[in-house]
């Protein structure tokens, strides 16, 4: 049996897992987008389906004017008692906090607030005692994963927090988790940035609040060294036993766009690979500590083929599931039906920190084909490739006195150019994107049905090295009403991949 990696694609970052019930579930960060912590349901570990947000209500994250990538960091999902936990930072208040359900399918609590800096909280549940766990620094102000007891039903803490272990010495210590295995406690943590230097590490000791042995052989996990090779930045993760007595270990790390290209613009993605227990107590992650884009296992391991093959239209896809907002979303400017959507469009734009009217889905793959009809009615209106406020391009159509036009436009920090614009002697528009590896390319459909070029544009310039921050590339329906208060109509949309 053999599957590919990533498992989950595009931006779904610092996964989290845990098992019930016999199937197993999985959180991942949503930093400044709506809904957020998006969890998702898998019966084999390598096929994994959405089934909804823990966090989507306004009431229970503020995000209307934090930065881009700030918001929602790294959660962590647990189960206890017939109860789901799911505990993550709001980073732009330095807010810990949890929601908690007993209906994975339904809603999830308000926020209950823990007292302890740092990000990255985790829970780990022992009889009928709750720890929570998160980096921060200790009384030297160097940094360290930290542990408190909190009463689970109020959050507040029932112990001072008392520094764990201070890592292996890389940067960006975070993503900590504790595990208890037979005898020893385990103590699994990320170092060296959610980039190219990512790495896991861990370490143990019979005692819950240390001292903690670190691993002889750390990193346990990196890609650090596979120069070239398309999956970097393996790292933050989480382990979790199936049911079937397998171990695996669900992780973050991205695909570079070309092997000599060391730019990602998807975002940080989900990965799985295999743990494997030696007889002295400690455990082994991925294929030689690295993560293969094919992963081979053994035949008494099973799951479905996996399908990246897909062709997403306003029929198939699913309003609370598939769509998401930038910040919190002004819904009364959204209409979907089964075959398209309306836009009200405001006068806030895709650059301006706020929510502009944008409904997008998450690009998972290079390789794209997308058509989509536009009836332009507010001023502006298009397709967008979206990274953050200063870093997103746009297909727009714009209406004026002087007719319909279209023409695309870049945004890159602080630079902007617009391609020649293109008047239409049509109601509709239909526009089509080629998306490649290291280029989109820009077309619209004349009276004919032919393509006539707007314009190419590279993709490094989306990504997460030349605009910083964590998240990756969102295709976005969007419309704009500097003065007035037209809506314009999607129809007939194509995003189209074949694996």
């Amino acid at each position: 049996m053999k599957y590919l990696n990533p498992v989950v694609r595009g931006f779904y970052p610092d996964p989290s897992i845990c098992a019930a019930n016999g199937k197993y579930y999985m959180v991942c960060s949503s930093m400044h987008i709506f809904p957020g912590v998006p969890l998702f349901e898998s019966t084999d570990m390598v096929n994994w389906k959405q089934i909804g947000h823990c966090l989507t209500r306004a009431s229970q994250i503020d995000l209307y004017s934090v930065r881009s990538s700030g918001g929602v960091f790294a959660p962590t999902i647990r189960y206890n008692n017939g109860r789901f936990y799911m505990v993550t930072t709001n980073d732009s208040y330095h807010q810990n906090f949890y929601v908690y359900t007993d209906d994975i399918y339904g809603e999830w609590s308000e926020p209950v607030i823990v007292d302890q800096d740092g990000i990255d909280p985790s829970l780990y549940f022992e009889d009928d005692t709750c720890y929570f766990i998160s980096n921060g620094n200790d009384t030297d102000g160097r940094g360290c994963i930290q542990m408190c007891q909190i009463d689970i039903e109020t959050g507040k803490k029932l112990s001072e927090s008392k520094f764990l272990w201070h890592g292996t010495g890389g940067r960006f210590l975070e993503a900590p988790h504790i595990y208890k295995f037979g005898e020893y406690y385990y103590l699994l943590e990320a170092e060296g940035g959610t980039e190219y230097g990512h790495m896991v590490n861990y370490s143990r000791s019979k005692n819950i609040w240390g001292p903690y042995t670190p691993y002889p052989n750390n990193p346990v996990l990196t890609n650090r060294n596979l120069g070239g090779y398309q999956i970097q930045a393996a790292g933050h993760g989480d382990i979790l036993e199936d049911n079937d007595g397998n171990w695996w270990f669900a992780h973050l790390a991205f695909r570079q766009i070309h092997m000599w290209q060391t730019y990602h613009h998807l975002g940080r993605e989900v990965c799985l690979v295999p743990v494997k227990w030696r007889d002295d107590g400690w455990f082994e992650i991925g294929i030689n500590g690295t993560t293969p884009i094919e992963v081979e296992l053994p035949d008494n391991i099973s799951f479905e083929p996996q399908n990246f093959s897909y062709n997403k239209t306003f029929e198939n896809l699913d309003e609370k599931l598939d769509w998401c907002y930038i910040r919190i979303p002004h819904m009364e400017n959204y209409k979907f039906d089964k075959n398209g959507l309306e836009l009200k469009g405001t006068d806030i734009t895709i650059d301006d920190v706020a929510s502009p009217t944008f409904a997008g889905i998450r690009q998972t793959e290079f390789d794209l084909d997308i058509n989509c009809d536009v009836i332009p009615g507010a001023e502006k209106s298009g397709i967008s490739f979206y990274m953050d406020e200063k870093h997103h391009y746009e297909v727009i159509v714009e209406k004026n006195d002087s007719g319909i036009f279209v023409y695309s436009r870049q945004t890159i920090g602080c630079i902007w150019q617009e391609s020649k614009h293109h008047k239409i002697n049509a109601d509709k528009v239909t526009l089509h994107i080629k998306s490649e590896a290291m280029q989109y390319h820009f077309f619209f459909k004349d009276e004919n049905g032919n393509d006539v070029f707007i314009s190419d544009a590279e993709t490094r310039y989306l990504s997460s090295e030349v605009a910083g921050g964590f998240t990756g590339t969102i295709i976005g329906l969007f419309a704009v009403n500097e003065k007035g208060d037209g809506v314009s109509r999607f129809e007939k949309l194509s995003v189209k991949h074949e694996a």
